[in-house]
C-alpha cells in the first residue's frame, strides 16, 4: 500500500525541525545539483529551495502519492519516482539530503558508500533517521501485534538503524564524518479519538505491519497498542501527550 499523505502531514511541523537542524549543519558546497532523497511530500522542498536558490533542485521518492503532493509545492526543478535501493543517477550532486527516509532501505553499509559514491568533489552527504525502534512507541507495535497474531508479523525491531559508532566507523575512510543524536521532547495534541502516539506511528513505522492485517485485526491491533501507549506516555489533563523522541544525524564530506 502507499503512503497518506495526509495522515503523515498530520504531524509535519514536528518532522520538519529535525529536518532544518539537520540542513543547518550543511556548509559551503561545491557547484552541482542537489538532491532530496526520499523527499515524501515535499515538506523539506520550500526549505531545501530557499537555502540552495539558483541550483537544480531534484526531489526523488517511492511514492506516487507522496510526489503527488510535492509536484503541488513547486519547489523543486525535478522530481522522479525511483527506489533508492536501484537508484542510479547520471548526474553527480553537490548535496544528497535525505530526511526520515534511509531507515527504510537494508545494508546502510552496501547503500552509503555507494550514496557517497554520486557526490561531486567536495559534496555531503546529511542524513537524518528515526532512532526509536526500541521505545514503547514502536516496539509495542511489534510485540503486541506478535501476540495476537502469532507467525504473521516479524519482530525483527522494524527499519533498520545502526548504533551511531557504526555509522562514524562505516563512513570514516570515505571522507569527513559527524554523528549526533538528538532526543525531541515532542508535545501531541490532544485527538478526537485514540491515544495521540497511536496518530503519530501508524502513518510510519506501523504502516507495514498494518497492511498485513484485515480491518478488523487492524483494529484489534490498535485497541490493544493504544492500552500500552496509555501506560508508556500518559495522557495529560488536557488530553495531549509528551513524546519524548530520539533521532540520529550523521554528515559525510568527500
Amino acid at each position: 500500500m502507499d503512503w497518506n499523505p495526509a495522515k503523515y502531514a498530520r504531524f509535519s511541523g514536528l518532522r520538519l525541525r529535525p529536518a532544518v537542524d539537520l540542513l543547518a549543519q550543511v556548509g559551503t558546497l561545491p557547484d552541482g545539483p542537489v538532491c532530496d532523497l526520499g523527499c515524501g511530500a515535499g515538506a523539506v522542498g520550500p526549505v531545501l529551495r530557499e537555502r540552495f536558490a539558483g541550483r537544480h533542485l531534484l526531489g526523488l521518492d517511492s511514492s506516487a502519492a507522496m510526489l503527488g503532493k510535492a509536484a503541488e509545492i513547486g519547489a523543486y526543478d525535478a522530481l522522479q519516482q525511483a527506489d533508492i535501493a536501484d537508484w542510479h543517477p547520471e548526474q553527480r550532486f553537490a548535496l544528497i539530503y535525505s530526511n526520515a527516509a534511509l531507515h527504510w532501505l537494508p545494508d546502510h553499509p552496501g547503500l552509503l558508500p555507494r550514496l557517497a559514491g554520486m557526490l561531486t568533489p567536495g559534496g555531503m552527504l546529511a542524513v537524518q533517521v528515526p532512532h526509536q525502534n526500541d521505545a514503547p512507541s514502536h516496539r509495542a507495535w511489534q510485540s503486541v501485534a506478535a501476540r495476537l497474531f502469532p507467525g504473521r508479523i516479524a519482530e525483527d525491531g522494524g527499519p533498520g538503524v545502526l548504533a551511531a559508532p557504526a555509522y562514524f566507523d562505516l563512513l570514516s575512510p570515505l571522507g569527513q564524518v559527524s554523528v549526533w543524536e538528538t532526543e525531541y521532547m515532542q508535545r501531541l495534541d490532544p485527538v478526537a479519538q485514540g491515544h495521540p502516539v497511536r496518530h503519530f506511528t501508524e502513518s510510519t513505522f506501523a504502516r507495514p505491519i498494518l497492511n498485513v492485517l484485515n480491518a478488523a485485526e487492524q483494529a484489534e491491533l490498535i485497541a490493544a497498542y493504544e492500552v500500552e501507549m496509555t501506560r508508556a506516555y500518559p495522557l495529560r489533563p488536557d488530553g495531549s501527550a509528551l513524546f519524548p523522541f530520539r533521532r540520529l544525524f550523521f554528515t559525510l564530506s568527500v
